[in-house]
């Protein structure tokens, strides 16, 4: 972590951050078209296409360091919230606008009871979201759960101008508890790797099916156990 990098020292490609590569190239010529924007404007459109384009999913998700890669997210169409801030940071990037990975520990009060038990409860740890600079200031962006994921488990979907800090609603549309928020490691200038995969390898051992990948599910199907006894 390095709190006093310049903005305009955030603007490279990384190992996982590989904006040249051609699937991510056509993903923010798609997500952004031939329209005039101005950077924030840029950021925004962005923000939506990785929230509704990439399909949230904990189960079956690829943990190793070319599965965490931007290109290879894209490919694959899905993953969780590091996944989405991985592909995030790198489409900003691509178009100018310094972005970095944010990382903090929740406690999701509306999980299923599947992933509870593999979890081990409902704090998760390396929770991922984004910080972005635009017109002089810093502003989080949390580009994660999708509209339909949203609609399945009773959320609000996080909506961002570029202004304000956008990240997830304490409470849910019904006003249950969702998320609070346990501890904040910072923001990242680049993904750090071994930091957050062996962090959360440690933390939850039981959501792994091997050691790069998550345990095969669908958090589509498993929406219909809220409000289940655990």
């Amino acid at each position: 972590m390095a709190a006093e990098t310049h903005p305009r020292d955030l603007l490279g490609a990384t190992q996982f951050f590989d904006y040249h590569h051609p699937v991510v190239q056509e993903f923010v010529e798609q997500a952004l078209g031939d329209v005039e924007r101005t950077q924030t404007e840029k950021a925004v459109a962005l923000y939506y296409a990785v929230r509704d384009k990439l399909h949230y999913e904990v189960y079956g998700a690829a943990l190793s360091r070319t599965g965490l890669k931007a290109s290879a997210i894209i490919s694959r169409g899905r993953g969780f919230c590091v996944h989405k801030s991985i592909v995030y940071a790198a489409v900003c990037r691509a178009v100018g606008v310094p972005s970095r990975v944010a990382l903090t520990d929740v406690r999701n009060h509306l999980a299923s009871p599947r992933l509870r038990e593999l979890v081990g409860g409902d704090v998760f740890r390396f929770h991922a979201l984004n910080s972005v600079h635009l017109d002089g200031k810093w502003v989080r962006a949390t580009p994660v759960f999708n509209k339909l994921l949203c609609r399945l488990y009773g959320l609000t979907p996080l909506e961002f101008d570029g202004t304000a800090d956008s990240m997830s609603h304490p409470y849910d549309s019904k006003g249950r508890r969702y998320m609070e928020f346990l501890h904040d490691y910072g923001d990242f200038d680049d993904f750090p790797y071994e930091l957050v995969v062996e962090g959360i390898r440690s933390a939850h051992p039981l959501l792994f099916a091997s050691r790069y990948e998550t345990a095969g599910g669908s958090l589509v199907d498993e929406a219909g156990e809220l409000g289940k006894p655990a």
